[in-house]
């Protein structure tokens, strides 16, 4: 596909979906304009500052499953692990009424496809977690067991090959689908270590079938002896009939050709009858009826006599004793938007496709005609993803919104609506404190002089009035959709260049799924550039006729599809265009056709003919051939295993702009990597590379990075101490008036001294204390909590603004670490027990009366992400005044006479290693 790996593929007909990475933050809910353009609040304008990382570890939720008896759901919560440097993914069980939630496995390896036993003592799951006794050689993936209400789980399988997918028939049998054992042809090739492959190679390519696993003794039947390759199956709810999809060839997505069979198999009988034959139908997804009575399929429609490239997805329903298949009427022009139904006991649940919303529909089952309601909802619009209980009475479901992280809520399905529902999710809690960029549905006149939709994210404090850079994102497919939800990835990674003071323009061209059949196929035959490219320009005009675009400062970027025509751009308007970014983008398509697992398919629907018969059409078309009119720099990044768009399109792309010389061009290369980048490291070297070539040929904010300097070496600590306040050689601010005062630096809502109180700083207020000379800047000790408060009642008086003590629940985050600070294990040179601690005080005393152990303050590394500015000695020094949770004093931190010990404090500080840093109150803007 050319969509990346946020879009689903054209031979999954490509209906649009959406990354799911699972935030949190609560907002309002969108309200229309007076011109029809819908408009998001802005969430969170104050916000902390998106780093890279933020964005690639985020955790994500999905693979939802209620239980049989409506009260629990297990799902899958996955992440990017730094150490593993890909992802990993766990289970988890959440109680419905309570949200409660228990974590079921703890690894660092991949558990998926979650499913209930009928009776619901056991979830199975397929997991890559290491087989406690494995014998000979078996698949890294396999099936395994769990009790959710305690024990280990355990593994049901050792098979050569993985499962692709299964079902529970009953509480002891599961069906599930894989490919068969290796003949004797692969097991010789194998020892002659011979890694040799030949391409479509039906007749040693092992078939795929449908198997029996017996749970009690772990035996397996083998239920179908199919010579080809089955794709798409399901089975009835008792298990005696079961339907599926069979590829008779390896090469459908290349050419669409030769359609797969649809057979239903009688498992009782070991009867097998070819379903619809004759009929122009793909199966992409089987639902059975709760009775068993027929299964529903979804399956694409076009206009194409040839190809399934650019469709709407349709839905049929096979009656089983009356041998009838019939179309179900969702009395919805632009069919559905995704390739599952949810089956309910007297119908099912469906996403209908309409632009960048999702419309949530009912069809009740009434013979083979079926009535349709829509469902109402609070979050109607924005739910994407659910799971419905066995009774159809319970419901879990996505909401979000492109300016809302998604969150799942659990609630109750009523004939037409969702009630109560609440939130049961609770993931990347620290996100709420991220800056939002604000987000609005905007509307244009585009191609053929039809409607044409997209999403707009607003800059980071943007004022009306003010003209700001663009930025142009368009998504992959082209048959894909960016919808009204939070899309935050690699690939996409929209809130920082928000957070740079840029727009992000997100347009659904023409081409793009959910707005209809014409709509999808209006750029094939040779228009699969004219129109996106018409469409994205007027759309940019749009903007700029609005007052909010500076017309000198717009970019382009995108990954697959959003790369090509992001090329597209810097070649048909290169005065335009000022910096472009493309991931896994095409520059030319002839040797695209044959190079790419769906070549044919594709190339030839959206260009009309193949290379072999018009070459001079992808002559013409292809913007390789007028990379001479690029005056953008360029960015280019591939993986080297690309099958979606071959790897050799970005050699050709950067080659020529080298050749060329007129621009700076940069090729980046990820080893291993297919067309989705899936390392850890990959992903962030992507994200950086791209907002440092942004930064220095767009925003010109870029500064060259010594590569011998680590921000995190004592050079850097002491480069960054530098940036604090001083007079002279004492810390802090100096007032009109002459009393020295803390600086402090933002976190949050509040604003914290960056250091705790010097003893300089003291002196001010109490001109009796008396230190030793040399000392002004160690922190002021041996104060009482009434003291630290008088001196916080000082500073509110005299600078008129409001200061404080700071609060326990507030400050626990920041106190917890006390590593590499000024604890009594800096003093001692080794990790202290309590024990030792305590047989080391008499040592001290050897070193004299009063606080021998205590430090300038910012003698030890400070505390801070790159954009904050640092905090120092949260973890030692002196320990510190707060006002805990009860209203009542408590010291909190670590200190110079007490190990680091995370266990907890075993003894309290010193008198005279205690003291305290304030906080001051930030006005609301």
């Amino acid at each position: 596909m050319k969509g990346g790996q946020m879009k689903l593929s054209q031979k999954n007909f490509l209906i649009f979906s959406f990354v799911l990475i699972f935030l949190l933050l609560i907002t309002g809910w969108p309200a229309y304009s007076g011109s029809g353009e819908e408009k998001g609040s802005s969430e969170n304008q104050r916000g902390k500052l998106w780093t890279p990382e933020d964005i690639i570890l985020a955790e994500s939720a999905s693979s939802w499953q209620i239980s049989p008896d409506g009260q629990w759901a297990v799902w899958v919560k996955s992440r990017m692990d730094k150490e593993k440097n890909g992802r990993i993914s766990n289970l988890f069980l959440t109680h419905l009424a309570t949200g409660k939630e228990i974590q079921l496995t703890r690894t660092n390896e991949t558990h998926s496809q979650p499913k209930w036993s009928p009776d619901g003592n056991l979830i199975a799951f397929l997991s890559t977690r290491p087989l406690p006794k494995p014998k000979g050689e078996a698949a890294s993936t396999q099936l395994w067991l769990i009790n959710p209400f305690g024990g280990e789980p355990y593994p049901v399988t050792e098979l050569t090959r993985g499962i692709r997918s299964y079902y529970w028939i009953d509480a002891e049998t599961i069906l599930f689908l894989a490919q068969e054992d290796p003949a004797l042809y692969e097991q010789e090739l194998k020892k002659k270590k011979d890694t040799s492959r030949v391409i479509d190679d039906v007749e040693h390519e092992p078939p795929v079938r449908i198997f029996k696993l017996s749970i009690k003794d772990k035996k397996i039947t083998r239920l179908t002896d199919n010579r080809d390759f089955i794709r798409v199956w399901a089975p009835s709810p008792d298990g005696k009939w079961a339907v599926a999809s069979h590829h008779q060839y390896l090469s459908f997505e290349w050419d669409h050709r030769i359609l797969p069979k649809t057979f239903l198999f009688n498992f009782e009988t070991g009867a097998k009858k070819e379903l619809f034959s004759g009929r122009r139908i793909l199966p992409q997804s089987f639902a059975w009826a709760k009775d068993g009575s027929g299964f529903y399929l979804v399956a694409p429609f076009t206009t194409d006599p040839r190809f399934f490239t650019a469709s709407i997805a349709v839905l049929y329903f096979y009656d089983l004793n009356q041998d009838k298949l019939v179309q179900v009427d969702l009395g919805w022009p632009n069919g559905l938007a995704e390739r599952e139904i949810e089956i309910l006991p007297d119908g099912f649940l469906a996403f209908l496709a309409d632009g960048v919303k999702l419309k949530l529909a009912r069809y009740f089952k009434e013979g083979l005609q079926w009535k349709k309601v829509e469902i109402k909802s609070e979050h109607a619009g924005n739910i994407f993803d659910l799971a419905v209980s066995e009774d159809g009475q319970k419901i879990v479901y996505l909401y979000t919104r492109a300016s809302l992280p998604p969150q799942y809520y659990a609630g109750s399905l009523s004939q037409d609506a969702i009630v109560s529902p609440k939130q049961i999710t609770n993931l990347n809690p620290s996100f709420k404190e991220k800056f939002i960029a604000r987000t609005e549905i905007i509307r244009w006149k585009g191609a053929l002089g039809e409607e044409v939709e997209g999403l707009l994210y607003y800059p980071k404090d943007y004022e009306p009035g003010k003209k700001y850079p663009l930025f142009v994102a368009p998504h992959g497919g082209p048959a894909a959709a960016d919808t009204d939800s939070w899309d935050e990835s690699y690939a996409y990674p929209q809130q920082l260049l928000c957070q740079r003071g840029a727009f992000v323009f997100k347009p659904n061209y023409h081409g793009s799924s959910n707005y209809g059949l014409k709509f999808v196929e209006s750029i094939k035959n040779g228009k699969y550039y004219e129109y996106p490219l018409e469409d994205i320009e007027k759309g940019v005009d749009y903007l700029i006729s609005r007052g909010l675009v500076d017309p000198e400062r717009i970019g382009a970027f995108g990954w697959s599809n959003g790369s090509i025509l992001s090329i597209g751009l810097s070649v048909h308007n290169p005065k335009r265009y000022k910096v472009i970014g493309a991931g896994a983008g095409d520059v030319e398509f002839i040797s695209d056709w044959a190079n790419v697992d769906f070549g044919h398919s594709f190339d030839t629907f959206y260009f009309g003919k193949s290379p072999l018969e018009d070459p001079l059409l992808y002559v013409r078309l292809s913007p390789f051939f007028q990379l001479d009119r690029v005056e953008a720099p360029t960015i280019i990044f591939f993986g080297t295993e690309d099958r979606n768009v071959p790897t050799d399109q970005g050699w050709s792309h950067y080659r020529a702009l080298y050749h060329i010389g007129k621009v700076p061009v940069k090729f980046i290369l990820f080893p291993g990597e297919p067309h989705g980048l899936r390392e850890f490291s990959h992903q962030l070297r992507k994200v950086e590379e791209e907002m440092a070539w942004f930064d220095r040929y767009f925003f010109k904010t870029w500064q060259a990075k010594n590569e011998a300097f680590k921000e995190d070496s004592p050079l850097g600590w002491s480069l960054r101490l530098k940036k604090a306040a001083r007079e002279g050689f004492l810390y802090g601010v100096r007032l009109a008036s002459g009393q020295l005062i803390p600086e402090v630096v933002r976190r949050g809502d509040i604003a914290l001294g960056r250091f705790e109180v010097t003893r300089a700083q003291w002196a001010a207020f109490d001109p009796t204390y008396r230190f030793p000379a040399g000392t002004e800047n160690y922190p002021a000790n041996g104060l009482s909590f009434e003291k630290a408060k008088a001196y916080t009642e000082w500073l509110s008086k005299i600078t008129g603004e409001n200061w404080r003590l700071p609060r326990e629940e507030e400050m626990t985050k920041y106190y917890e670490n006390r590593e590499n600070e000024n604890t009594l294990d800096f003093w001692a040179g080794y990790k202290l027990n309590p024990d030792d601690a305590l047989k080391l005080r008499e040592k001290i005393k050897e070193l004299g009366e009063g606080a021998p152990l205590l430090k300038e303050v910012g003698s030890f590394p400070g505390v801070g992400s790159e954009e904050e500015d640092f905090l120092f000695d949260l973890g030692g020094n002196v320990a510190e005044w707060v006002i805990g949770r009860d209203g009542q004093p408590k010291i909190m931190g670590g200190s110079a006479d007490r190990p680091a010990d995370p266990k907890g404090v075993f003894f309290s500080p010193a008198p005279e290693y205690t003291g305290f840093r304030v906080v001051k109150i930030i006005k609301a803007k």
